[in-house]
């Protein structure tokens, strides 16, 4: 024992100075840390005053130390959070039961309150049949002496049966109890089965219960969880209790509170293309508004009151997707110019939107307001794209009349012979209408329309360009000074030019606008809205044709004023048809030759060449080239017939027209209605102003004092004539027996002046 007990006390003996060794050193090292603590501590001040007596073996050696501490400080830990992970997760799992045995705790403490006071004001409740004295105490000893009947022992019961049931939450028995209540204290009122205390007591408990339940059933529905037939459930048992408005804003706000969820989940990737993601974020949307709409159709009918809210709410939703499909699709395309993909974008929306319609949900005019701006700035996008493409083919275009391109024959469906330009462009309408067509809908049609005219407009003033003799005229076209265009220097590269626009408003550009109509009848299921829309559609397609023509119109009247121009101005500028060439004739009589002067000689050779040129490039067109030669002659004639100095010496000069004088000039005049008529481009303007330029000479002759009629041949005489010219200019003689006929009216004109008229045919 005293072994051991002199052990035991070495023991303490040893432990007790260690003890407080380790007390002294623990303040030693809190007195250490202090300096840690402070906010003045500077780490590389602290390090130099510790570790500058040590060389840099031992720093090496302190540094790894330090590393290997931690190491084996972040080992522990993981060993230490393994260790414990059982014991985590089933303390976890234990507060999660206590939570929910506390809730439990705490609904029937709230029954069991709920009950209590119930109870307290039941107790305080006054009669309300008779308040004298006496009657109270005979009915209280009547209520001791009598036994209770059935019905108030229900009534004992019927409180507690209901706390239970709104307890548990038991929807339907409630309702169901609720129901019976309410017919017993109908019936007791009707019948006074029941004191009016006892009365005033049911109703009070069927209003609060009733109250209760309707909180109750708001917030199932209110909570995210709820969905499908439980919330249906819900939102029937409210409306059942009396409070449909209620009701039906949660419902809505239900199905607001799935959309919102839904558009969390929803994320589109920056690869997706905009007709994916309308398409996607159009079947989450209108699926959402489908649901609500049908729901709310299924459990409150078609009340104007609930219609109202939600045509508003889905109004709100569709707006919300306009928004987000303008920034995330239609914005890009818009600027860029993509009139497909901006078409395809709302193509996907109005389809979803028409299903809607079947429910009374109509959303499209929403999108049409949301959309318009958008599409509209794709489509002027498109349409600016056409007209710089187009003028830049022009550019490079070697104005020569040629079959579709092969890759061009199967998407374009025609034979016409164009030019380059004229082929890419028809090309590039055509596809343009195939964009514009979703968009009937959006009454975006006459838009496309007039904004195609205006291309098209710009497209023949850059033909209009292509002329030689339009270079002065730059400044007359908008938008066209800086543009290059090749000239068209050959007649046959002229009429090129007239081919293109004439071919082009006559019957390819119509033909292609067609698509719009085929395009409207596919969105009309009704046979007569068919009906009444392609007969409104009709005139419009009539009146752009008709703006189409009339623009090719100028094309036309440049074209003939150039040739115009080219045969009565020489290279000089002088004019080739002045008064003195009919004045003058009357001094030289003796040396005429009868033939039609050769400004007129000029333009039958003129006519014929374009003539066979139209021929050969429009086989089967023959009305293009003579309606083109109908014009070029009446603008000669015109010209004639307005040149105000002309006639000023005609009627005025210094010297009168003579006979021989008026004899050429009716000559001249017959000679064109000559070749005209047998041509077939002699018009009823044409014979007009023939006749009123014959009529104007033959007045000037007269006031002369001479009677024209006794100077003028016969009018064969001057047909004879004319019909030789056209022989002989034509290179076909006529001749008798190998010599010309000596009879003939023009026996005296010298193979010289047939040779000098011909080679003034280079007009």
């Amino acid at each position: 024992m005293a072994t051991v007990k002199s052990s035991r006390s070495r023991t303490h003996a040893a432990v007790t100075p260690a003890k407080y060794a380790n007390r002294d050193t623990g303040t030693k090292l809190e007195e250490k840390l202090t300096v840690f603590n402070s906010d003045s501590f500077d780490a590389d001040s602290f390090v130099q005053s510790k570790c500058h007596s040590l060389n840099e073996k031992e720093i090496r050696q302190l540094c790894s130390s330090l590393v290997d501490l931690k190491k084996a400080s972040a080992e522990e830990m993981r060993r230490s959070v393994y260790a414990n992970y059982t014991a985590f997760i089933r303390t976890s799992k234990e507060i999660s039961d206590l939570e929910g045995e506390l809730s439990s705790m705490k609904r029937l403490l709230s029954t069991q309150a709920n009950l209590i006071n119930n109870l307290a004001e039941g107790v305080h409740v006054d009669s309300l049949s008779d308040t004298s004295p006496y009657n109270a105490t005979n009915d209280t000893l009547n209520d001791k002496t009598r036994e209770p009947s059935e019905i108030e022992e229900w009534l004992a019961e019927f409180s507690d049966n209901l706390d239970v049931l709104l307890a548990e939450r038991r929807i339907d028995e409630a309702l169901s109890s609720l129901d019976e209540g309410e017919k017993i204290a109908l019936e007791a009122k009707q019948k006074s089965t029941l004191s009016p205390r006892v009365l005033l007591s049911l109703q009070t408990t069927i209003t609060k219960r009733r109250k209760k339940l309707a909180d109750q059933l708001a917030d199932i529905a209110f909570q995210t969880s709820t969905r499908g037939a439980e919330l249906r459930a819900a939102i029937v048992a409210l409306k059942k209790l009396g409070d449909g408005p209620r009701a039906h804003s949660l419902l809505l706000n239900a199905h607001h509170k799935r959309y919102q969820y839904n558009m969390q989940s929803f994320r589109p990737s920056s690869t997706t293309y905009g007709g994916a993601y309308t398409a996607a974020l159009s079947q989450l949307v209108f699926s959402a508004i489908s649901q609500a709409a049908s729901d709310s159709l299924t459990i409150f009918g078609k009340e104007p009151a609930y219609t109202s809210e939600l045509v508003v709410w889905a109004n709100k939703k569709t707006e919300d997707f306009a928004v987000l499909v303008k920034r995330h699709a239609l914005s890009s395309s818009a600027a860029a110019g993509g009139l497909r993909a901006a078409a395809e974008c709302v193509q996907i929306a109005f389809g979803h939107c028409t299903l809607l319609e079947a429910r009374g949900l109509a959303l499209c005019p929403v999108l049409l307001k949301l959309f318009r701006p958008s599409v509209e700035q794709a489509l002027e996008a498109n349409l600016k794209r056409i007209e710089e493409s187009t003028s830049a083919l022009a550019a490079a275009d070697d104005w020569e009349l040629t079959n579709p391109p092969s890759s061009f024959r199967q998407s374009a469906m025609y034979q016409h012979k164009l030019s380059s330009s004229a082929h890419r462009f028809y090309l590039m309408v055509q596809d343009f209408f195939e964009d514009v067509g979703p968009l009937v809908s959006m009454q975006l049609g006459g838009k496309a329309m007039d904004g195609l005219f205006e291309v098209f407009n710009a497209y023949v003033n850059t033909l209009i360009k292509a002329l030689p003799g339009s270079l002065e005229e730059e400044t007359e076209f908008d938008g066209l000074t800086n543009k290059i265009v090749r000239m068209a220097e050959t007649e046959a590269q002229q009429i090129t030019l007239l081919a293109n626009a004439t071919l082009l408003a006559d019957e390819l550009l119509p033909r292609a606008s067609m698509k719009l109509s085929s395009f409207s009848q596919a969105n009309y299921k009704d046979e007569h809205q068919l009906r009444t829309d392609r007969q409104s559609r009709l005139p419009e397609q009539r009146e752009w044709k008709k703006r189409l023509v009339s623009t090719v119109d100028k094309l036309k009247d440049s074209f003939c004023q150039l040739h115009a121009l080219e045969l009565i101005f020489n290279e000089d500028g002088d004019s080739n048809l002045t008064a003195d060439m009919y004045i003058n004739l009357d001094g030289n009589a003796d040396e005429i030759e009868w033939l039609p002067s050769q400004i007129f000689q000029g333009l039958f050779l003129k006519l014929n060449t374009i003539a066979s040129i139209a021929a050969d490039m429009f086989v089967g067109r023959e009305r293009f080239a003579t309606l083109l030669l109908m014009r070029l002659v009446e603008t000669v004639m015109l010209w004639l017939s307005q040149d105000q100095s002309f006639w000023d010496d005609i009627q005025e000069g210094p010297r009168p027209l003579g006979p021989v004088g008026l004899q050429q000039f009716y000559l001249d005049m017959t000679f064109v209605r000559y070749f005209a008529s047998q041509g077939r481009y002699f018009s009823r303007n044409l014979n007009r102003i023939v006749g009123d330029i014959r009529s104007r000479a033959v007045s000037a002759f007269s006031s002369t004092g001479m009677d024209p009629l006794s100077v003028l041949p016969e009018e064969d005489w001057f047909t004879d004539i004319c019909q030789d010219a056209v022989d002989r200019l034509s290179g076909r003689p006529r001749v008798a027996n190998g010599e010309r006929d000596l009879n003939s009216p023009t026996a005296s004109v010298s193979a010289q002046s047939i040779s000098s008229v011909k080679s003034h045919g280079s007009y």
